[in-house]
């Protein structure tokens, strides 16, 4: 089977198992953006407490962020672990907004971008890397760029569709690649592999048996 027909049998395995995901949950894409900085190297439920914390000091968008000293927005997310840093990412990134012309809760200008050429830019955002930058763009922004990670590649090497030594750029050009451009597709997909490998296809003590991949497996 061509390796486009396996991606697509193991998306649709997992949608008859789990149904749509409905991911990203956030009311607006500013929402989303600050959620893909604050979730590096921490969960979501840690990510979730951080934004409701920034809600309900009425801070949830650009302009009163931007205005906030870091070392308040800091204690506003410390839930989420490394929060001097992030606040410093955070920062980072609302400047960037300034000096787009995007400091809205829509992000505004930002959606009409050419999305490499806007990719660049979000690359060279201290602290934003090629996961976070592409889930600001798919999720926030609506680009057809399809979105990676480690659950991705766990998946992807225990079914034997890449070696353990390939890149975030060598996953993402294999779904990119296999199939249509379609933001839709691409967030159901990538919410779904994330879902199965939080649920069965662990790290340790992977439940094959019970996974609707596992009968796929070599």
């Amino acid at each position: 089977m061509r390796i486009a027909d396996r991606l697509l049998d193991m998306q649709q395995r997992l949608l008859d198992r789990l149904g749509p995901r409905h991911w990203w949950p956030a009311d607006s894409p500013f929402e989303v953006a600050l959620g893909a900085i604050l979730t590096q190297n921490t969960n979501w439920t840690n990510v979730e407490k951080a934004l409701d914390n920034i809600r309900r000091a009425g801070l949830l968008d650009p302009v009163s962020l931007a205005t906030l000293p870091e070392e308040e927005l800091a204690e506003l997310i410390r839930s989420s672990g490394y929060y001097r840093l992030k606040a410093n990412r955070l920062k980072s990134f609302l400047s960037f907004l300034e000096s787009e012309n995007a400091a809205d809760l829509r992000l505004g200008p930002l959606r009409d971008r050419d999305p490499g050429e806007l990719r660049q830019k979000l690359l060279a955002i201290k602290g934003v890397g090629p996961e976070t930058c592409d889930s600001i763009l798919l999720y926030a922004l609506d680009a057809p760029i399809f979105v990676v990670d480690a659950y991705t590649w766990r998946i992807l090497t225990r079914h034997g569709l890449i070696t353990e030594d390939a890149g975030y750029g060598d996953m993402q050009q294999l779904f990119m690649d296999a199939l249509e451009p379609n933001v839709d597709t691409f967030k159901e997909f990538h919410a779904l592999i994330v879902h199965a490998a939080k649920d069965w296809c662990r790290k340790n003590e992977p439940l094959c048996q019970e996974c609707p991949l596992g009968e796929t497996l070599p």
